[in-house]
């Protein structure tokens, strides 16, 4: 199999990455738009013509920015719309009410690092917002992405994955002492081996996943670390938000990524797979990328969610 490399890189911008492609008519979903990347990964797609659906938990912030990215892009097809990943009725709503095709569904939306804190369903929430919650918003959507005929997932994930493996009989840390950055690598594995066994088994729908590792970037991601992620990343690693959503829009929007699915990118290229943590921000994990926990997690989050009701 061979690696996916593009002519960009570190420091390329999600405009810089949408410029060329035509996206008009095409339908597409960026989850936790409001602000920070999601924001800029709306923006850049709007900028191609595209219809943008900005599914946000603030829908007064979140029509706030579609009329911003309106105002700059002259895209008169910008909405927002409720969502909130941590609580099922809510993703259910929202698939719901859905109608039409749906071209790429952007799954942005995350926690990074909060304090402990468990949804009513008793699901631990960095595990639930960014892996379930996603995972129930996909399947939810599964027969409009299907209708498209080459639809594409894109996953935002984080190098944070390395930090855990997916612990299989405690995810929500009923028996372990919660680590805030355990358990926000385990949902970030959770991320990437969604897109690997989504395109597993949707591959007769055409549908492709692929994740990836936006970069350092200080967003509001970081409010509960005060602001600075991890604060172990160089200052020269640090990424501007114009940046950070750069990857998303190319796994959204580049030719070469035509029937690409089950990967991972960082800097807009794929990543190799590493079998030991070596302190760049780059590589992806094997067990991120085994298929037979890919198909575990499929299995596991749909007990999860029946649980949920």
């Amino acid at each position: 199999m061979t690696a996916i490399t593009t002519p960009f890189g570190f420091s390329s911008t999600a405009a810089e990455v949408a410029e060329g492609n035509e996206l008009t008519g095409r339908r597409v979903v960026v989850t936790g738009a409001s602000s920070g990347i999601g924001a800029e990964t709306a923006r850049a797609l709007a900028g191609t013509g595209a219809e943008v659906t900005l599914a946000v938990r603030d829908t007064t912030a979140g029509e706030r920015v579609a009329k911003e990215i309106t105002a700059t892009t002259g895209n008169q097809e910008v909405r927002a719309a409720h969502l909130d990943l941590a609580d099922p009725p809510s993703v259910a709503a929202f698939a719901a009410a859905w109608r039409g095709p749906l071209h790429v569904l952007v799954n942005n939306a995350g926690v990074m690092a909060c304090p402990e804190q468990y949804t009513e369903p008793g699901r631990e929430l960095q595990f639930a917002t960014n892996h379930l919650g996603h995972f129930a918003l996909a399947t939810g959507l599964h027969k409009a992405l299907a209708a498209d005929g080459s639809a594409r997932i894109v996953v935002v994930s984080s190098t944070g994955h390395q930090q855990s493996p997916i612990v299989w009989d405690d995810v929500d840390f009923a028996f372990r002492r919660y680590d805030p950055w355990l358990a926000y690598g385990q949902s970030k594995t959770a991320n990437v081996l969604f897109a690997v066994e989504a395109t597993r088994r949707w591959a007769e729908d055409n549908i492709t996943a692929n994740a990836l590792m936006p970069g350092a970037v200080h967003t509001n991601l970081q409010r509960h670390t005060g602001g600075r992620g991890s604060g172990r990343v160089p200052a020269h690693l640090i990424k501007t938000v114009e940046q950070g959503a750069a990857t998303s829009v190319l796994l959204a929007t580049s030719p070469l990524l035509e029937g690409v699915g089950g990967r991972y990118f960082a800097d807009c290229n794929e990543s190799e797979v590493v079998d030991r943590r070596s302190g760049t921000l780059d590589g992806v994990a094997r067990y991120a990328v085994d298929p037979d926990n890919g198909r575990r997690l499929w299995a596991l989050s749909r007990e999860l969610l029946a649980q949920a009701g």
